[in-house]
């Protein structure tokens, strides 16, 4: 495959709104050993990706500074020591950065097949959301069949993947969301229960089926001490981000009485090998039921990528259902 030079990219201009996005103009990068260079087709946009370019989320020093931590297309190089990968094949793939660009090198180990059946605009919208649900709800969360658990922002890209693959796993499934609209969405997805957090306290109800066994939040501030006392005794709390803030006071009386267990994880400062694994956990336990069309990302919007400062005002406005992905060609 014959490379360019140069590449269209969405570089930040300086730390601000959507507005200081802009299209540019970059360097095509080189595979390094062990990575694969990715012709994307299309790029997912998460949160992360608005906290960098607000100047709150600084990348590794080893990883791109544009955002764009998803995408989907087809291997245009390989680097050393890449196996199992060929120049032409089509993949979805965990980014270290990069992603709102033509190309984007990339682990070889964090690639992962289009599962059949869906479109590389689907596939896009896989790698981060579901790197982030299966590593903290099964891995981390443990959940089991059975089991209640409850979400928080169920109609984000996060909340309608972890709807879909809890009620898979067998577990009861509670989630929160923002209007009625979003709620009938939830619970189109497998939710048992769909809270409208501005008309009902989720505590109350969730307390009601005999508390939570596990919780994942992303909301942070005052639903820290309310997830707390949601859970049902020995229950897991997961924190994977703070809408609001990340410091509250909290009576840790409550979590020694009741055994209760506070966890959390961000994904892209783990090592390309904790990364690899869940690649590999992904590859073997999910990927299976997307290609038998038993759950697939619920998908809002499109957006052109020199459009990336458009995508970022919708996912800010929180009016979105599901999944923003930007085309790239």
């Amino acid at each position: 495959m014959t490379l360019p030079e140069t590449m269209r990219v969405v570089e930040i201009i300086e730390a601000g709104g959507p507005d200081v996005l802009e299209p540019a103009s970059a360097p095509v990068p080189e595979p390094r050993h062990g990575e694969v260079l990715i012709a994307l087709d299309y790029a997912g946009v998460n949160r992360p990706d608005a906290l960098q370019r607000a100047g709150k989320y600084n990348p590794p020093a080893s990883a791109s500074p544009l955002p764009g931590l998803e995408g989907a297309g087809t291997v245009a190089a390989i680097g050393d020591g890449v196996a199992g990968l060929k120049v032409g094949d089509e993949v979805c793939a965990l980014l270290p950065g990069g992603g709102y660009a033509e190309y984007v090198r990339t682990p070889a180990a964090h690639c992962l097949p289009v599962p059949k059946g869906l479109s590389m605009a689907q596939a896009a919208a896989l790698p981060e959301t579901y790197f982030t649900v299966y590593s903290n709800v099964v891995m981390r969360g443990g959940l089991k069949a059975g089991e209640r658990f409850l979400v928080h922002g169920g109609s984000s890209g996060i909340g309608t993947t972890a709807i879909q693959l809890a009620s898979l796993m067998g577990a009861r499934v509670f989630t929160t969301a923002g209007t009625d609209e979003k709620c009938d969405v939830c619970k189109s997805l497998g939710a048992e229960q769909a809270i409208n957090y501005k008309e009902a306290d989720f505590v109350e109800t969730v307390k009601a089926e005999g508390g939570a066994d596990l919780i994942l939040d992303m909301v942070g501030g005052d639903y820290l001490p309310r997830n707390v006392r949601a859970l049902a005794d020995d229950g897991r709390l997961v924190q994977i981000a703070f809408l609001q803030s990340s410091k509250v006071e909290l009576n840790f009386v409550h979590v020694m009485v009741r055994r209760l267990t506070i966890t959390g994880s961000t994904l892209r400062p783990q090592s390309d090998l904790a990364k690899a694994r869940i690649a590999a956990e992904l590859k073997q336990h999910v990927w299976p039921l997307l290609e038998a069309g038993r759950m697939a990302p619920v998908m809002d919007s499109e957006f052109d990528l020199e459009d990336a400062a458009k995508a970022h005002a919708l996912m800010e406005s929180s009016t979105h259902i599901g999944k923003i992905v930007l085309r790239v060609k």
